[in-house]
């Protein structure tokens, strides 16, 4: 495989590699660094990419299992998850205020779920991923994918509820 076909191939999902990345690593700098250390290593296969059914699974793989290594080491030992892929359309000051408040909440529940959920959470209602993608990325059952994404779903709901109504019963 010559540059240009590896170029063409991983192309139409670099950018979700670089999301992904940024997501686990919260520093674009940290994430650019990851996305790049995962091309070179897709560099290095490029010759074995074609027995991959699917080498953006095999990216995203790569790309998850770098960053939990980075938050895993001593120089990463300040860096957190954090949600912040939201924006909102033409919504009043008031609407906006809120929306800001709410994210910020959304963001705290994300940082204390379980890292699988976690990614769960980013994979499929941020980056739309489906389920079957999912599983191949982190090695696990779809059922199992479904229930944890469900579990931090309504956590983050739970949450968010007691949250709105605090001194209003």
């Amino acid at each position: 495989m010559n540059q240009n076909e590896f170029v063409n191939l991983i192309n139409p999902f670099r950018d979700k590699l670089f999301r992904l990345a940024k997501r686990l690593l919260v520093s674009t700098e940290e994430a650019e660094d990851a996305t790049q250390e995962v091309l070179v290593k897709l560099w290095n296969k490029n010759e074995s990419l074609g027995n991959y059914n699917s080498v953006e699974a095999l990216a995203m793989t790569m790309t998850k299992n770098y960053c939990l290594d980075q938050l895993k080491s001593k120089r990463a030992g300040n860096l957190k998850i954090v949600h912040n892929n939201f924006t909102d359309g033409e919504a009043g000051l008031q609407q906006k205020m809120e929306d800001v408040d709410s994210l910020s909440w959304a963001e705290k529940i994300i940082e204390q779920l379980p890292e699988q959920q976690k990614l769960i959470v980013q994979m499929r209602d941020i980056e739309q991923c489906e389920f079957e993608e999912i599983a191949k990325i982190l090695d696990m059952n779809e059922t199992a994918i479904r229930v944890a994404l469900s579990r931090a779903r309504k956590t983050i709901r739970e949450f968010m509820i007691k949250t709105h109504s605090y001194g209003i019963r």
